[in-house]
């Protein structure tokens, strides 16, 4: 990515050209906030500060300083990175003493600029610092908007495990400028498309015949509504965790060299497996989860330097284990929670699994259907 101003349809002074976009709504009584999608979103940031009432602001940012439109009060601008390899309560606690710098009281606002880790790390920064102050996001990568800045949830890893210390926060408004999309680098690009892969089978079946902006919109939308009856993972907002618990042992298992849409999309042709062998779905369905993922230029493999039983010991550890094995999978009524899967066919399943030794996935550049 370089530092220049993402919008590539902006005029000469800086003002936005009007677009069409998309706005969703999740619904959460006096805590409801607005989804708005498509270019130039981030220009609405002013006008969203301005209804929160507050009088200053800080902007964490893993983009450069010009990638954030003005707030319309006085910010403090903190520079972070990307990557899980920040996902850690060192870096929650130095954003915290940063607000306390910046003299932010509960009464102003945060604003988030980057990836889903971005969100993740200031979304939880956020939910600490004086017990919650609003956050705004502004998601720059695909997975981020299609997925990891709506729906509350922040988190940091551990070394034992993904995404264990955490707690749910909703954000005040997100604002996923699809003009960021287009700095993304192929990869990064494809990597957003794991999440995509996966809303096939929870259902967003079919997703990739659409324009990329009607993608997102229906993707956030399908989360909306899912976290809008169970927000705090007590029911059906696991479904939002298909191809999740072999996802997040691949990152762990490849020290994050394969990114969380990467790992999520094998994760789902794992879990289409596991459900046929478990006689829950037929042939052509298991089929269909592969051609799905391949379909986004995204590989359905599992490194050959991973070994099923170092998945197995890190899914035993995953957050979502009641017990036993618990995984997210197709069935004759849709997707839903299988608790106590065998341990014996999870590990038939992963020996059964292709395998690659490519570093990543083909990444194959596809039409962004703009």
């Amino acid at each position: 990515m370089n530092g220049a101003d993402p919008d590539p349809v902006g005029n000469a002074s800086g003002s936005p050209v009007p677009a069409a976009q998309r706005i969703v709504e999740v619904p959460l009584g006096a805590r409801t906030y607005l989804v708005h999608i498509g270019p130039a979103a981030r220009h609405e940031l002013a006008a969203v500060i301005s209804r929160l009432g507050a009088s200053r602001v800080a902007v964490v940012s893993a983009r450069p300083p010009e990638w954030v439109p003005d707030p319309g009060v006085p910010a403090r601008f903190i520079q972070i990175r990307d990557g899980e390899a920040g996902k850690t309560l060192a870096a929650v606690a130095a954003l915290c003493e940063q607000f306390a710098e910046a003299g932010l009281t509960r009464d102003d606002a945060v604003v988030s600029c980057g990836g889903g880790t971005t969100t993740d790390v200031v979304g939880l920064a956020a939910a600490l610092y004086h017990r919650g102050v609003p956050v705004v996001h502004l998601p720059t990568s695909l997975l981020a908007q299609v997925d990891a800045s709506v729906g509350g949830k922040t988190a940091v890893n551990l070394p034992a495990g993904k995404n264990l210390v955490g707690t749910y926060w909703q954000p005040a408004a997100v604002l996923c400028d699809t003009d960021y999309l287009r700095t993304l680098p192929d990869r990064e690009f494809v990597n957003g498309c794991g999440e995509l892969a996966r809303a096939h089978f929870i259902g967003c079946p079919n997703l990739a015949a659409l324009p990329l902006i009607e993608q997102i919109e229906a993707s956030v939308r399908l989360k909306a509504a899912i976290v809008a009856r169970d927000e705090r993972d007590d029911g059906p907002r696991h479904l939002l965790n298909y191809g999740h618990t072999l996802g997040h042992a691949l990152e762990r298992g490849t020290d994050y060299r394969m990114r969380h849409g990467e790992a999520v999309a094998i994760g789902t042709v794992f879990a289409g497996r596991l459900a046929g062998r478990l006689g829950r779905i037929d042939d052509a369905r298991v089929a269909e989860h592969r051609e799905v993922v391949e379909g986004y230029g995204l590989s359905p493999c599992l490194p050959v330097d991973v070994l099923p039983e170092q998945l197995l010991t890190l899914m035993r550890r995953d957050k979502k284990t009641l017990g036993g094995f618990t995984f997210v999978l197709d069935g004759p009524d849709g997707a839903e929670l299988v608790r106590d899967v065998s341990e014996d066919l999870v590990r038939e399943t992963l020996a059964a699994m292709p395998r690659s030794d490519q570093s990543s996935p083909r990444a194959a550049v596809r039409d962004r259907r703009w």
